[in-house]
């Protein structure tokens, strides 16, 4: 049975990551709090999972015409060196800490989109 709550939350994480927002932001809470997955493992399930997401966009995007190469290497390389060193401080904080930076950012993320919303009377 465990298996299929596995594949179902790595099917709506891939969803939510096809349709531009981060699979993680489901991924990650689903398999802590439901499943009983390690922060550090989920996290790392998380970035494994995002490779062949941006692969596909990656081709898809370029078969499109979309795909911008100006530019793209003062994006990937402060994006590389800053992902590994986010990876190493990750390894090394305990599982509570990271629980809780990974709630702050979502936090964020939920605070930042409800300011964007324009409502209506």
């Amino acid at each position: 049975m465990s298996f299929y709550l596995y594949l179902l939350a790595g099917f709506g994480a891939g969803l939510l990551g096809g349709m531009g927002m981060g699979g993680g932001t489901l991924l990650i809470p689903v398999l802590t709090i439901f499943l009983g997955v390690e922060q550090h493992i989920a996290q790392a399930a998380n970035l494994v999972a995002f490779l062949p997401m941006a692969a596909f966009s990656l081709s898809a995007h370029k078969k499109s015409g979309l795909l911008r190469t100006d530019g793209v290497l003062s994006v990937v390389i402060p994006a590389a060196v800053t992902s590994i060193a986010g990876g190493l401080i990750a390894s090394l904080l305990p599982a509570m800490i990271l629980r809780r930076f990974f709630g702050l950012f979502l936090l964020f993320l939920a605070f930042r989109g409800a300011a964007k919303l324009k409502l209506t009377p």
